[in-house]
């Protein structure tokens, strides 16, 4: 494990080096604009802020990373988020209940929406054998339009001038304790249920074994396809879990490109974090913290914040390219060391 974290630290730090020599080209200051970058995301009255707009990274994250894990190959995040957040609108629309009921039925709508979207690539897969790298791609695309459709034809706010819902229920709105959301502890609680069924449950044992090596898990009584189809369910529901998330947490309603990237960057944090789960809340948290300082990094340094996808995008080609390279640095200096101490 401390292997481990060092090689993701090791990665993370040369991927800034390589952010500064482009700074220093460009003619900023690099000292100075991380430390912006940092202090506007990290300061005492930011951090709530920062940990929230890290909420859907962490889930579309663990989404990816329990599908990878476990041999599924699930990209259709982005349109299970969409889907999964388009119900729970609907749900905060039509539904008028206490908050105590509201809020739990509105994210069940949303993990519903995200596990039938991604039921759909299942059963192709099941019934007719269709790779599901190919269909949940092109559901995320069928995906998109029908939300695009949805608010601006049934759902439309009349007399908007943007495509977008009515404000949902205010029962359906995520308390909020001054700058602190409750999102927060939603996400917390998934990565402790999904972390509990990775390492300690029989489902999460055989998932991984499926993952590694699918002949040897046949061989030994698992059923793949039975796995295959819950790991998908799961996936799909922890991507709708993070667009209800997005719609019940602010702008309490559902509008055009509400998914942002979110999908996307957790994907390449499930990458970056190569399927760990506790990794995977590292990485999702650290991502929240590049994206919301980039806005006040762009404000005092005049560093445009597109430098950060830049960043993010070299964090993860250098910790997933040299990762093998790092351990195996690491192992031979352990190595070096140990006999060192043998022969003195």
């Amino acid at each position: 494990m401390r292997r481990k974290i060092l090689v993701n630290v090791v990665g993370v730090l040369l991927a800034f080096l390589l952010g500064a020599l482009v700074l220093l080209i460009q003619g900023y200051n690099p000292l100075e604009v991380y430390f912006r970058l940092f202090q506007y995301s990290l300061a005492p009255g930011k951090i709530a802020y920062t940990l929230s707009n890290s909420v859907p990274l962490v889930l579309t994250g663990l989404s990816a990373s329990v599908a990878f894990a476990s041999g599924a190959i699930n990209l259709g995040q982005p349109g299970q988020l969409l889907i999964g957040g388009l119900l729970a609108t609907v749900g905060g629309l039509y539904l008028h209940l206490p908050p105590l009921l509201m809020i739990p039925a509105l994210l069940i709508l949303s993990m519903i929406g995200g596990a039938l979207w991604s039921g759909v690539a299942a059963v192709f897969k099941y019934w007719f054998n269709m790779s599901e790298f190919i269909t949940t791609l092109m559901l995320n695309m069928i995906a998109d339009y029908f939300t695009y459709w949805a608010i601006t034809y049934p759902f439309f706010e009349k007399n908007a001038t943007y495509p977008q819902t009515p404000l949902i229920s205010k029962g359906g709105w995520m308390p909020e304790w001054g700058n602190f959301n409750s999102s927060i502890l939603v996400m917390l609680l998934a990565f402790l249920v999904i972390w509990f069924i990775v390492n300690r449950a029989t489902a999460g044992y055989e998932w991984r074994i499926s993952g590694q090596n699918s002949l040897f898990s046949r061989l030994g009584g698992v059923n793949i396809s039975k796995n295959y189809m819950m790991v998908m369910l799961l996936t799909g529901a922890l991507a709708g879990l993070a667009g209800g998330m997005v719609v019940t947490a602010g702008p309490h309603r559902f509008i055009k490109d509400i998914g942002a990237n979110y999908a996307w960057d957790g994907v390449m944090i499930a990458m970056v974090a190569n399927t760990d789960i506790i990794l995977t809340l590292v990485y999702g948290i650290f991502f929240g913290i590049l994206q919301t300082g980039a806005v006040g990094m762009e404000l005092i340094t005049a560093v445009p914040k597109e430098l950060i996808q830049v960043l993010q995008a070299v964090i993860v080609l250098i910790v997933v390219s040299g990762r093998v390279y790092f351990e195996t640095l690491f192992t031979k200096l352990e190595a070096r060391r140990k006999l060192k101490e043998m022969v003195s």
